[in-house]
């Protein structure tokens, strides 16, 4: 029975708890959540972050038993990319939407130093587009199809010895954004004696590193044993497989080799239905909540402190969401005013500029001009000297023709009287 003071903090001072005198039926609320729920259907976006050919595609078949049939990606991809692919799954009468994105090129670059950055934006993009329809005046999530990403299953390369420090740095600055799950991938080409070591390396390292990764939770009695178990003994070493055998009279995945067979749903030979239990069976709605109520909710916060939003004022008094609205709007409108004003001396400045490059055009074509004018000029100048002088040459010419002419006319003339009979 409920005690006075849990009434008092429950209920208030002036209310008081009242015994029902019969079924009232609101005690079939959670059956109508189940109800709406499955009726809805469910979202689950999962992201698989590793090198090419990890493992990473061929795991994601073996944990939904099917063929996406997800192309190849080959090592010669210049930059880190990322492939998404909905599908839609229905078991018994749950019908899931689920997202895979996976890494293109991951780690196959020289230059790693930006390998996570298409990861972070494109994390952070789909939390934008959830906030942006939450803002809206009509909004409809309810019919909204949520792209946030909420396991992240990065596949750790089984070296036997460290994490690389791309895989740190990754980690790193995803932690914060998503549900990290660490997965030993292709676990079947490292010795079992290596593994538990390998294991115990991987989490030093995360601890030492500061990186957070998803643990399972522990505060519902009836999963709190399992969890915490799974929680000692990740990352999870596994390995996947399209293939099916016949083992005991029935069908299991697994992978053939000449030294023997690695069958996937063994315990003995990998931890793939550890993982399975984990992701799937106990924890998917976890994952999806925690991604709403944490990880969602810190990027929301530190966006909306982005775009001016606050709680409370400095000296912590409340502002309501119409004094931040004005305040916004004020200051937007001030900004917008002098923007107005650095464009407009930008203007004028600018066709003050254009003046004087006129000006200065206009003033070297006018030297220009100037400069022929005087040129055109003096070679008139120097022609009608030349014309001047070549007459007076030709004047010259013709008087001396003139006066030869004369004198050979008179030369010819005393011959001829020279010539005449009866003079001696």
């Amino acid at each position: 029975m409920t005690s006075y003071t849990q009434v008092m903090r429950d209920l208030g001072p002036d209310d008081r708890e009242l015994r029902l005198s019969g079924h009232v039926g609101f005690d079939s609320l959670p059956d109508q959540l189940v109800n709406k729920s499955v009726n809805k259907g469910f979202d689950f976006n999962i992201l698989c972050i590793g090198e090419t050919g990890i493992g990473k595609s061929t795991l994601i078949d073996t944990l939904f038993k099917s063929n996406f049939d997800d192309a190849p990606v080959t090592h010669k991809v210049p930059q880190v990319a990322l492939n998404e692919h909905s599908y839609e799954l229905q078991e018994s009468n749950v019908r899931l939407r689920l997202t895979v994105v996976s890494t293109a090129g991951y780690g196959d670059q020289i230059n790693k130093e930006n390998s996570c950055k298409p990861i972070v934006e494109y994390i952070d993009k789909q939390f934008e587009s959830y906030l942006q329809e939450e803002l809206k005046i009509k909004r409809s999530l309810i019919n909204f199809h949520d792209t946030r990403i909420h396991a992240c299953l990065y596949f750790l390369v089984p070296t036997g010895h460290s994490i690389k420090s791309l895989d740190l740095v990754c980690m790193k600055e995803l932690d914060k954004k998503v549900n990290i799950i660490p997965v030993i991938g292709k676990a079947d080409t490292i010795a079992r004696s290596e593994l538990s070591q390998f294991k115990t390396r991987i989490m030093e390292e995360f601890r030492k590193n500061d990186v957070q990764i998803y643990n399972f939770p522990t505060d519902d009695e009836t999963v709190a044993e399992l969890n915490s178990k799974m929680n000692s003994q990740l990352p999870f070493a596994v390995v996947g497989s399209r293939e099916e055998i016949v083992a005991g009279g029935h069908k299991v995945r697994a992978r053939q080799y000449p030294w023997g067979t690695v069958e996937i749903e063994n315990e003995a030979h990998c931890d793939f239905v550890k993982l399975r239990e984990m992701l799937l069976r106990t924890n998917m709605e976890d994952l999806r909540e925690k991604t709403h109520s944490v990880h969602y909710e810190l990027f929301r916060h530190n966006r909306l402190c982005q775009m001016g939003f606050a709680d409370v004022t400095a000296d912590n008094k409340p502002v309501s969401l119409q004094e931040t609205y004005e305040q916004k709007r004020k200051e937007n409108l001030l900004e917008m005013q002098a923007k107005e004003e650095r464009m407009r001396q930008m203007f004028v400045q600018k066709v003050k500029d254009k003046e004087a490059e006129l000006k200065s055009a206009e003033q070297q074509l006018h030297s220009e001009f100037e400069r022929l004018r005087r040129h055109n000029a003096e070679e008139k100048r120097e022609m009608d000297d030349k014309k001047r002088k070549l007459e007076e040459e030709i004047n010259l010419f013709n008087k001396r023709k003139a006066a030869v002419q004369s004198q050979r006319a008179q030369t010819e003339r005393d011959n001829l009287a020279a010539k005449k009979p009866g003079r001696k």
